[in-house]
């Protein structure tokens, strides 16, 4: 059973998302960011960078423990591992991974940095607020562009991509956008939403 530390942010999102879809069993071990607990000496062991999530997987390569460290590292293992959401054909393979790391360097802190100064900077500042809600906004065009010719990110099948992109994604609105600008986005966000394994990995810490 993986042990999982985590809190329920979009980035906790991916990973509780991954372990439903697979079938994967795991042991949640609460990360209580807004407690500082991710800068524990024996929690920066797992995940040196003092973010979450992280896991330790006890029946890691070669049967020993393994630990890891990055969302889209852990969703990377955890396909592999499980043989789900990630093609084994070279193209499509880095026709998701490509899309996983739009996620990782551009939605995620992009997305993280719009919603940090419209809604907890300790001083307003319009620059920094507008500056990455247009960012939003054109990662948002990105993925409306995307979305209009291919039904999910990486292609026809749902996979990791999806998964690491879909907690950042949803609720257009909490980053100054309309979701009736991007139709596509709001089609995918629907029917991934809809997804039971994607409703369970939401309600982890409910």
């Amino acid at each position: 059973m993986i042990d999982l530390y985590s809190w329920p942010t979009p980035n906790g999102h991916k990973v509780h998302i991954m372990l439903e879809e697979t079938g994967t069993p795991y042991r949640l071990i609460p990360i209580n960011i807004n407690n500082g607990d991710q800068f524990a000496p024996e929690y920066v062991k797992i995940s040196p960078n003092s973010k979450i999530p992280a896991m330790v997987d006890p029946d890691g390569p070669g049967g020993t423990p393994y630990s890891i460290f990055e969302s889209g590292a852990m969703l990377m293992y955890l396909a592999e591992k499980t043989s789900q959401f990630m093609p084994t054909d070279m193209v499509k393979r880095y026709t998701v991974i490509q899309w996983l790391m739009f996620q990782m360097g551009g939605v995620g802190p992009m997305f993280g940095q719009a919603l940090h100064f419209i809604y907890d900077a300790p001083e307003d500042s319009d620059y920094a607020a507008d500056r990455f809600s247009d960012e939003a906004g054109r990662l948002y065009g990105v993925l409306e562009r995307r979305l209009a010719e291919s039904h999910f990110l990486a292609g026809d099948e749902y996979t990791i991509a999806d998964i690491a992109t879909f907690p950042w994604a949803r609720d257009p609105g909490r980053k100054e956008q309309k979701p009736t600008d991007f139709p596509n986005v709001a089609r995918w966000l629907e029917e991934v939403s809809a997804r039971p394994a994607v409703q369970r990995g939401l309600d982890v810490f409910s």
